[in-house]
């Protein structure tokens, strides 16, 4: 997992997309937080791959590390989300890095 949470440390710092298995699936990820909760890591990111109907309806999901496969560095950055506020998403949960 340390390979992971490094990947996306450097994903969240350059803004950059992350390719992954998250639960056994493939997904192309944005990541705009990394946080702690109840001393799991997890991150908060936007699911490229998955379909909005419309661009306002987007909004981050949480994914917890230990579900991510091995996550490969794309040569793609994204912009955060408009709506993006870097804080953690609950109280009691620990911000570690935001865009």
């Amino acid at each position: 997992m340390e390979d992971i949470r490094l990947k996306l440390m450097e994903a969240i710092a350059r803004q950059q997309v992350v390719a992954t298995r998250y639960n056994g699936k493939e997904v192309r990820l944005a990541p705009h937080l990394l946080f702690e909760r109840h001393g799991d890591l997890f991150i908060g990111a936007l699911n490229l791959s998955k379909s909005w109907r419309d661009e306002d309806e987007r909004q981050l999901g949480q994914f917890k590390l230990a579900g991510l496969g091995a996550a490969e560095l794309l040569d793609e950055t994204f912009d955060p989300l408009p709506s993006f506020q870097a804080a953690a998403p609950r109280v009691g949960d620990k911000l570690l890095l935001a865009v």
